[in-house]
């Protein structure tokens, strides 16, 4: 389970580039071993980019649930454990020809993976931090 962040480093942290917040979900995702999405009733809620239907993914509860307003105010976030992920969750995403968006910000600035290419990465930032 991740240590709660506190608001200042919430601040620091919406204040990174999209190059940043990817290094930064992809260290806190493989530190604490989840990664979050959220979901409402009918499950995984999505974001449209120019060319891709996308999977938002959040690094920590705190900016997960930062989208859960407007109309997202029906969300709950919630944590995928990262052996989930890499098992069923990048499969599935490749099957649906869905896209992640990572860490979108609130303006909804974010980049747009393929899964297989997060996979890699994930597992890149594993071997790292070993």
């Amino acid at each position: 389970m991740a240590t709660p962040l506190d608001q200042a480093q919430i601040d620091t942290i919406n204040q990174y580039d999209t190059e940043q917040r990817y290094k930064y979900l992809l260290k806190e995702v493989v530190t604490n071993r989840e990664i979050w999405i959220l979901t409402d009733e009918h499950g995984c809620v999505m974001l449209n980019s120019e060319d891709e239907d996308c999977v938002p993914v959040w690094p920590n509860q705190e900016f997960a649930e930062a989208w859960a307003t407007g109309d997202w105010d029906n969300c709950k976030a919630e944590a995928i454990s990262l052996n989930k992920w890499h098992s069923r969750w990048t499969y599935g995403l490749e099957d649906d020809e869905l896209a992640i968006a990572i860490f979108p910000n609130q303006d909804e600035e974010g980049l747009v993976v393929f899964p297989d290419e997060f996979d890699f990465e994930l597992k890149q930032q594993a071997r790292k931090t070993k």
